[in-house]
Order: C-alpha cells, then sequence, then structure tokens
C-alpha cells in the first residue's frame, strides 16, 4: 500500500514539474512572439510550482495572477495558504480576510482566516469568522468544534456547549467532541458533565480528563468517588507531566480526604505529600481554611504546613539573594583585575616607548 501511494506522489511531481517546463515553455514563445500572457496561464505556472514546494516561485506566479480580476480570489487564496505554510500567520490572515472584504460568504477564504487566527491566539477574531461560517453552513460538525474550541478558550462555556449539542451525531461517534462538551459541562459545575465524562472514559483514558471529571464529582460531593477517579489519574499520570502535575493531583487528594474524612489525619498526611512533591499554592492550602468541613485539629496542621512553606521559601529567596550577591563580587573583582591588568601593560608600554 505504501508503495502505491509513494508511486502515485512521484507520479503527481514529475506531472507538476512537466506542466512547470511546459507552461514556462509557452511562456517563453509567447514573450517571443510579442503576445501577451494570460492570467490563467500565471496561475497554472504559480500553482504547479505550489504543488512541488517551491513556494518562492508560486508567490512571484501568483502575484501576478492575482492582478486579473478572474483569477483574483484563486490566487490571493493560495497565497495565503503559502503564507500559512511559512508560518507568516499575519500575512496568511491579511490575505485570506482581503477575499472577504470582496467576498463576505467566501466559504473556504471563512474557514481558512478563522482557523489562521485560532493559530495565532487570536480567539475574538477566530470567533467572528466561525460565527460566519456557521450561518452559512450550520450543518458542518468540524467548524462547530472549531468555534466550539474558541468558545471555550474565551470562558464563554454556556455558549460552547450550545455550539456543541447542535451537532447530536457527531457527539455519538465524535470523541474529541464528546470530551469537549464534557469539559464545557464541567467548567459550568453542570451535574450532567458528570455522565459525559464517564461515558468519555469508558473508551478513552487521559489523566487531565480524568482529574477533570473528579473535580465535577467533587463538586457535587461525591467524595468516594473522587477520590477513586483521582487515584487513577495520579497512577497514569507521566513523572514530567505539565497539565494537571502530580502535586496538583496529589493535593486535590488532600482537599477530598480532608472534607469527607474529617475525624483522621489522612487528608493531611496526604497535603504534606504534595508539598514534599513540590506543591506550594498557598492561596489554595489557605482556602482550605475557611472550608467548614475541615475538622479545626487539621486546620491547626494545614497552618503549620503553610508555615513551613513560607519559611523554606524565604529561605530559599535569602539563598538566592546571597548567591547573586557572591557572582556579582566575583565578576566585579574581575573585572577590577582586567582593569589593573590593562593599566600595567599600558605602562610597560609607555616605559618601553621611551
Amino acid at each position: 500500500m505504501r508503495n502505491e501511494e509513494l508511486i502515485k506522489h512521484k507520479k503527481s511531481i514529475s506531472i507538476s514539474l512537466f506542466v512547470v517546463l511546459c507552461s514556462l515553455l509557452i511562456f517563453l514563445l509567447i514573450s517571443c512572439a510579442g503576445m501577451a500572457i494570460s492570467a490563467e496561464e500565471y496561475f497554472s505556472i504559480g500553482m504547479a510550482y505550489y504543488d512541488l514546494g517551491k513556494y518562492e516561485d508560486a508567490e512571484k506566479w501568483l502575484t501576478r495572477a492575482r492582478q486579473a480580476d478572474k483569477t483574483f480570489t484563486a490566487s490571493q487564496y493560495n497565497l495565503g495558504r503559502i503564507a500559512f505554510e511559512r508560518n507568516r500567520l499575519e500575512d496568511a490572515a491579511k490575505l485570506f480576510e482581503d477575499i472577504l472584504k470582496k467576498d463576505p460568504v467566501n466559504i473556504l477564504a471563512l474557514r481558512a482566516a478563522a482557523y489562521t487566527r485560532i493559530k495565532m491566539a487570536d480567539i475574538e477574531n477566530a470567533d467572528k469568522h466561525y460565527s460566519k461560517l456557521l450561518e452559512l453552513i450550520p450543518e458542518s460538525s468540524d467548524d462547530g468544534y472549531n468555534h466550539a474550541l474558541v468558545l471555550f478558550a474565551m470562558e464563554r462555556y454556556g455558549d460552547a456547549e450550545d455550539v456543541l449539542a447542535k451537532y447530536p451525531f457527531a457527539l455519538q461517534e465524535n470523541k474529541d467532541i464528546q470530551l469537549l462538551h464534557a469539559r464545557a459541562q464541567g467548567r459550568q459545575n453542570k451535574v450532567e458533565a458528570i455522565e459525559s465524562f464517564s461515558a468519555w472514559l469508558v473508551n478513552n483514558s487521559d489523566p487531565k480528563a480524568r482529574y477533570e471529571y473528579a473535580l465535577v464529582l467533587e463538586y457535587h460531593e461525591f467524595y468516594a468517588r473522587a477520590l477513586e477517579e483521582l487515584r487513577k489519574a495520579l497512577s497514569d499520570s507521566a513523572d514530567n507531566a505539565a497539565d494537571p502535575k502530580k502535586n496538583e493531583i496529589r493535593f486535590a487528594i488532600a482537599r477530598v480526604l480532608l472534607i469527607a474524612e474529617s475525624d483522621n489525619n489522612s487528608g493531611v498526611t496526604e497535603l504534606q505529600e504534595a508539598v514534599k512533591d513540590g506543591y506550594s499554592n498557598i492561596d489554595a492550602i489557605e482556602e482550605l481554611l475557611s472550608n467548614n468541613k475541615i475538622s479545626n485539629l487539621n486546620k491547626n496542621d494545614i497552618r503549620s504546613i503553610i508555615d513551613n512553606i513560607r519559611r523554606e521559601a524565604l529561605a530559599a529567596e535569602e539563598k538566592k539573594k546571597l548567591e547573586e550577591e557572591e557572582a556579582k563580587a566575583i565578576r566585579e573583582a574581575a573585572l577590577e583585575a582586567e582593569q589593573t591588568e590593562e593599566n600595567v601593560s599600558e605602562t610597560d608600554s609607555e616605559t618601553g616607548s621611551e
């Protein structure tokens, strides 16, 4: 199968190269004869170069083709594709959006502009483009998913959920759409998120999704289930995972234990492990002190943990300050020695000349 694909790819390159050579030959013959070159011919040569991955040459010919109204849109669109491929995202967005100034309902340009804006982290303009796009093709679940991602990034979780709800078939079949739907519900602390996450995790595995599921369970006071999922997430999470970190999962386990098992110190022990593992969010730890479900005895231990973190942080800050002062002193001494050496060299040079 791979050999067949390779043969097809080689044939495609050969055909593109043949088109380029033929087009250039025609261009030379017409030029010699003093005849005008058509915009379509410029476009054909440009696209042949594009297929070969020769983007600089493709840009030259497509820029010429863009001058004619009949080939403006196609040339501009492909110039945008080239800019995107070469990571010139600002240029790509402008090229696609210039098409939209002339043709506001151009679906290809709208989709390309929206996706480019996502890549640029310009979520407001991406939202604007996807909103327009889905007015034109509301049945497109792929574009709906991308729009929901944008809305989610804007923290418009209810709007993201509403967009995804328009694609019931995709919600049954597409795991990415299912997970985003669960996350949008979870960020709103909806009880429905429990079922959505649970259904997704039957056929999929992801420590971050399991962690988010556990937080929803915790919010709705299903503490035993929350602990079970948090421990699974901790077990499945890689040591170098960044979102969430292992110590963040440990802290969540500690918090649930402090609330659900307030008559013992298992939560305090877990909190100490989280801190030992690098957890240092004092604000989150202090928030535990205002939770009336946590026993006063455990709160005293939490205060001790907070005091220890602060002492260690202060000691680390003092150590860093001392190291910086020592490094500065070494640099100044080296500079002074260098200056002294230069002065001695100058004196020797003057003495020698005399």
